[in-house]
């Protein structure tokens, strides 16, 4: 990949260059990312899902909390969209608030887990030697468990000290948020996950700084005495940080479905708090009399996890310059 930045020998004649050099590699893979009309669309069903679960519970017609056992398990109709649950709720409101559990759990978990793949895979790759040997078997260590069975060991353990910290931290300030259970239960899922999830950060990003250690504006870095966090941060993050953007964006939808996994089994997003999963659980009891309590949310999660998929696709072609032509 060309440099996004380089060593100036002249910083009065220089700077204003490569500054405008790195604006455009930059402008130029969105250009490509624009002509990917999957890249595209998929792009606009993840911004209306952004929209939906920030602005959604505002705009729905029902509350998402609001039960009815009159109408309960209900088909769809004019007036409840997707039908009623067997609580008489609305399934298209839960829906709806049900985007925002997912968004906020899988922003938080890309966020921490990406921060800390990529700060454990600059160390690897940028030092090698004994550190890069202990990082990595700690990393494949933490790989060679499977995911759903280590965050359900992780979760199952973790619970018991957070809750007794809730409510220590509740006896102690007297403040009620700690006794919130919807707040133990993201805590919860945002912990186990982001353990689960940093590994594959850290291998993609010691793999692109060990590509890009030698190259020669690094070498010329050095050369000039500059320090190893300016040296990484300025030269070696800028150019090998492509790849790991687009692990992220194939993270968010990894992160939805792990949530909605964990739910699913009981030990994430608890009722009533609408999520995805828990949701797909509730449905699958009573699918045969009932299928749209399974359907509705089923096709959002899978709509949403391919839309993250296609839109990955889409930016590594546009990041990666072996995709480039002409």
């Amino acid at each position: 990949m060309r440099p996004l930045s380089t060593v100036p020998e002249n910083k009065n004649d220089d700077h204003s260059a490569s500054d405008e050099k790195s604006i455009s590699i930059w402008r130029d893979s969105f250009g490509r990312l624009l002509k990917n009309k999957m890249a595209v669309v998929s792009m606009i069903v993840v911004l209306i899902l952004f929209f939906f679960a920030i602005f959604g519970p505002l705009l729905t017609p029902y509350d998402f909390l609001a039960q009815d056992l009159s109408i309960r398990s209900q088909s769809p109709s004019t007036s409840h969209w997707l039908g009623t649950d067997y609580l008489g709720r609305d399934v298209l409101s839960r829906v709806i608030y049900g985007a925002r559990t997912a968004t906020l759990i899988s922003l938080l978990v890309v966020v921490l887990s990406s921060t800390i793949g990529i700060v454990v895979g600059s160390i690897s790759g940028y030092f090698g030697g004994k550190v890069d040997y202990f990082l990595m078997w700690f990393t494949d260590l933490n790989m060679a468990f499977p995911n759903l069975v280590l965050g359900v060991v992780l979760a199952v353990s973790l619970r018991p000290p957070l809750s007794r910290w809730m409510e220590h931290m509740y006896l102690s300030t007297q403040n009620s948020i700690y006794r919130q259970s919807s707040l133990l239960d993201l805590a919860l899922v945002v912990i186990v996950i982001v353990l689960v999830a940093w590994c594959p950060y850290a291998r993609l990003m010691r793999s692109q700084v060990m590509a890009v250690r030698n190259y020669n504006y690094v070498l010329s870095a050095r050369a000039l005495g500059l320090s190893t966090f300016a040296i990484v941060t300025k030269y070696i993050l800028p150019n090998a940080i492509g790849p790991v953007i687009v692990q992220i964006s194939a993270g968010m939808g990894s992160a939805m479905l792990t949530e909605s996994a964990f739910s699913f089994l009981g030990i994430g997003i608890h009722p009533p708090i609408p999520s995805w999963g828990n949701m797909i659980n509730e449905g699958l009891r009573q699918w045969t009399a009932a299928p749209h309590l399974l359907a509705a949310p089923a096709l959002v999660l899978g709509l949403m996890t391919v839309a993250f998929s296609f839109l990955g696709d889409g930016l590594n072609d546009a990041l990666n310059p072996r995709q480039w032509k002409g």
